[in-house]
């Protein structure tokens, strides 16, 4: 299976808001349900994995008290 690279999720995030569980659907919309997810440090993530992995590096930040979007100085562009 073609393993997805988070950047993906990142980009298509730009210009929107989610809650974790929109953002979910979103994903499986765009990648499909089963899809497989790695970023510059981690491999073989679900969905749930990468939303949480992103989290924790800060790659999101608060809209409101339920959506984010992305935190675009915490990209990297490579």
């Amino acid at each position: 299976m073609l393993s997805i690279h988070g950047h993906e999720v990142l980009n298509m995030m730009i210009g929107n808001s989610y809650t974790e569980s929109s953002l979910l659907e979103s994903i499986a919309q765009k990648f499909g349900n089963d899809a497989k997810f790695h970023t510059c440090s981690q491999v073989d993530m679900d969905a749930k994995q990468l939303i949480a992995f992103l989290k924790s590096k800060g790659k999101f930040k608060p809209v409101n008290d339920l959506k984010f979007t992305i935190n675009l100085q915490k990209i990297c562009r490579h």
